[in-house]
């Protein structure tokens, strides 16, 4: 008895008559848009900073020391906006902007005592709103959700 091979697209009904607003990228651009206009008044509410120089507050918190580039990848920002943000947090004190020893025309960011101060703020904010946002799924559905999601950027890293 041979094993039956997986189809190489799904088949199904749901999926063959498919409508753009069903679609994952659409449903997740969605979700995008109407977390982070909750984000964006939370942010300014509870930390006085915007969502980007909050974001790369974050960032920089969670994996100093980084690059302008490093920052730029890890919060999904181009090279340009980290760079703003990086030099608005520098100037309200909350980041510290050295030369980088490895590359002379590079600098590392790191977090100044003001800066993890804000970032123990911050970090407590996203904690609420990510709560507030999942807080409609069990816990079971969102240690699924955790997991539905890593597979789909491994995925998504990969092709």
């Amino acid at each position: 008895m041979a094993t039956p091979q997986p189809p190489t697209q799904p088949t199904t009904t749901a999926t063959q008559d498919l409508t753009l607003d069903r679609t994952l990228t659409y449903r997740l651009h969605k979700l995008h848009k109407l977390s982070d206009m909750g984000s964006q008044h939370a942010y300014l509410r509870e930390t006085g900073l915007s969502m980007s120089d909050g974001r790369c507050l974050t960032t920089i918190g969670t994996f100093e020391p980084l690059s302008v580039k490093d920052l730029a990848q890890q919060a999904n920002l181009d090279k340009g906006q980290a760079s703003r943000a990086a030099q608005a947090l520098v100037e309200q004190g909350l980041v510290s902007k050295q030369h980088d020893s490895l590359d002379a025309r590079g600098v590392v960011l790191t977090l100044t005592e003001a800066g993890r101060e804000a970032f123990r703020r911050t970090m407590a904010m996203v904690k609420r709103r990510n709560q507030e946002i999942f807080g409609c799924l069990s816990a079971d559905e969102q240690e699924t959700l955790s997991a539905l999601f890593d597979r789909l950027i491994d995925h998504a890293s990969h092709t």
